[in-house]
């Protein structure tokens, strides 16, 4: 936590903070809270009958959906499921790499997340190109989508022909193989169900938010951290994977890919020595809460695999969120990012061509690296 922040504040435009680490994690774990930013005001639109998805349903509905998809995200399903996927697709991305010239990693490490999360989700039918249908609906600077501009009619253009790309060579052909014969997969849950296919075109461009853009400015992150610091680097390829996932957990709780979260109070609740009133627009901010000392211990801006940790301390922080809606693929996400660093760490005279620049979505607070390219000696 920076020095004389206050652990909750109320901010001079109404709205809350919370810097603390202890705070923040309490409030995150309230059941009178509702999800507040991450395009919430976008579904609010959708018409009833719709089935949100669930990162922006909460109470019994949301807790109940998350209990029975909790069997996809365990740590041994991921390691008995889901490692296999993993280690073929970072071999896929390194064999890339080793054709020769300076690559992308960013793009590689996007096609492993693709790859990953496609195996979880069950889209496993799509059409080729993914990866491309998810980059332009994911785009690397976003426009404000309305009627009363050129730049509004196009950015809602796109995002409806994007919505519609996926739909037809990613989410149909999913579905309908799985219609005819269930699998073990998301897909065949939401079928169960009783999802439309628009319902679970939501859901897997949610899983895809959430999951495949996240974890490849993480993977890109973490290369930055270990291509500059040759120490960090060595003990990484030196150390047996839990070691080496504590230091990825540390270099998460440093960068977290999210830098706040935001929710709103249904109810009054008593955060710390603040009473937050019913109504309040509320941010965790989550790359201050992740170096509050009273948690993290001293030091905290160091990077320290393993560091001793106060009451409620993650080796993460809090930058998987905490309580209803902390992030199912948190396992995932670590796991498919160890394997893919150390396969490419163990390449002879693998190095770092140029740097990524680094750029902000102020509204989710998060950081984007592009432009690191990476080569073979």
């Amino acid at each position: 936590m920076p020095p004389k922040a206050c652990p909750v504040q109320r901010n001079p435009d109404g709205t809350w903070q919370i810097n603390g680490y202890a705070e923040g994690r309490a409030f995150l774990r309230e059941h009178d809270t509702v999800q507040a930013g991450l395009g919430v005001e976008t579904v609010e639109s959708f018409p009833q009958k719709i089935r949100r998805p669930v990162l922006y349903r909460d109470g019994p509905e949301h807790r109940e959906h998350r209990k029975q998809t909790a069997k996809f995200f365990t740590p041994r399903r991921v390691d008995e499921a889901y490692r296999p996927v993993m280690e073929r697709a970072a071999e896929q991305q390194i064999a890339v790499l080793r054709k020769g010239g300076p690559v992308h990693l960013a793009d590689l490490s996007f096609q492993l997340a693709v790859d990953v999360a496609a195996a979880v989700i069950g889209l496993t039918e799509s059409k080729p190109g993914i990866k491309n249908r998810l980059d332009y609906f994911f785009p690397e600077k976003f426009g404000s989508p309305g009627f009363t501009s050129l730049s509004g009619l196009y950015w809602a253009y796109r995002q409806v022909r994007g919505w519609g790309s996926l739909y037809f060579a990613d989410v149909q052909p999913a579905v309908k193989v799985r219609r005819k014969h269930r699998q073990d997969d998301l897909i065949s849950h939401l079928l169960d169900e009783g999802c439309t296919a628009a319902e679970i075109l939501g859901e897997c461009l949610t899983f895809a938010a959430a999951g495949m853009v996240t974890t490849r400015e993480f993977i890109v992150m973490a290369a930055w951290h270990m291509f500059t610091d040759d120490e960090l680097r060595a003990k990484y390829l030196a150390s047996a994977e839990p070691e080496r996932l504590l230091m990825l957990h540390e270099v998460l709780r440093l960068e977290p890919v999210l830098g706040h979260l935001k929710r709103r109070t249904t109810n009054e609740i008593k955060v710390g020595s603040e009473v937050v009133p019913s109504g309040a627009v509320v941010r965790i901010q989550i790359d201050h809460a992740n170096l509050d000392t009273g948690t993290v211990g001293e030091e905290p801006l160091s990077l320290c695999p393993g560091r001793s940790m106060g009451p409620g301390g993650n080796p993460t922080g809090l930058s998987f969120g905490d309580g209803a809606h902390k992030c199912p693929g948190s396992h995932i996400a670590i796991l498919e990012t160890d394997v893919f660093l150390h396969k490419l760490f163990s390449v002879d005279g693998v190095r770092m061509v140029t740097a990524p620049r680094i750029t902000f979505k102020d509204d989710i607070a998060g950081y984007e690296l592009r432009g690191m390219q990476v080569a073979v000696d």
